[in-house]
């Protein structure tokens, strides 16, 4: 199930978990990161929603289902969100981002303290600079880009070994998520990662609880950098999974959940 919002940024299309949303619940709103849509949180959104939560799984702009211009910044993706809580109808929600999100919803928490009551980040850093290689395959490149994010994005687990959705392929669906994003999309989204300076400060500045969700292996946003803006948030509460890279809601989707479920 799904609805559409219409924003500032156009019609932006959101997954509500298989279930109605009723913005009388208590609400969780996730973000997704560069170039993905909202399947990437198809295993939390649905146990959510069936758990007493109104979800929003959103496609960011230019992304999945949702049209309208794609901001190449993380505050203007920032406001993004705002724009879709108060379509929604919600005074405050849940944020939880992977990569990409993760950084929105940090940003929308240190922006707007008032909105966010509480904050699930994955696979999240203060920066995320961006390979220059894969930056510029993202414009010029396409296929060159998801071979990049695919390979580096992916711990040891998810490439050469079951996967923990039986007969779902993680690396396959990653590059038929990212393969069907609409031209310019990715190099915006990373563009956005690369230009983004202000986590340090954003974190603390948050005032919500936080769980922060960490991958050993992770080559995107190493573990280290993901404690460093773990111990930036006041009271953050840091969970390492060993042997999980980047993509870590698709690689321990039953571990991220519990590691959720503390605060969400």
């Amino acid at each position: 199930m799904s609805i559409e919002l219409a924003t500032r940024f156009g019609a932006i299309r959101a997954a509500t978990g298989g279930r109605s949303f009723d913005p009388d619940l208590p609400a969780v709103v996730f973000l997704h990161g560069a170039g993905l849509d909202h399947t990437a949180w198809t295993s939390q959104s649905r146990w959510f929603a069936h758990h007493g939560r109104s979800v929003l799984a959103i496609d960011l702009p230019g992304h999945g289902g949702s049209g309208g211009r794609v901001p190449t910044t993380i505050g203007g993706l920032a406001e993004v969100v705002i724009d879709v809580l108060d379509a929604a109808g919600l005074a405050r929600t849940a944020l939880v981002g992977h990569s990409l999100g993760a950084l929105i919803a940090l940003e929308t928490a240190a922006r707007y303290p008032e909105r966010v009551r509480a904050l699930g980040l994955v696979g999240a850093a203060a920066r995320i600079p961006v390979n220059a290689a894969l930056l510029e395959a993202s414009q010029a490149a396409l296929p060159k880009a998801i071979s990049m994010i695919v390979s580096w994005g992916f711990g040891p687990r998810a490439i050469f070994g079951p996967s923990p959705s039986p007969g779902l392929s993680l690396t396959g669906l990653a590059w038929q998520v990212l393969a069907r994003a609409a031209p310019g999309v990715l190099h915006a989204d990373l563009t956005a990662c690369q230009t983004y300076t202000d986590g340090l400060e954003s974190g603390h500045r948050v005032r919500c609880p936080t769980v922060m969700v960490i991958g050993e292996l992770d080559r995107m946003t190493p573990a280290g950098c993901g404690h460093e803006l773990a111990n930036a948030i006041p009271d953050a509460m840091a969970v390492e999974f060993p042997g999980i890279g980047h993509m870590i809601p698709m690689e321990a989707p039953d571990a991220v959940l519990s590691a959720l479920r503390s605060i969400v």
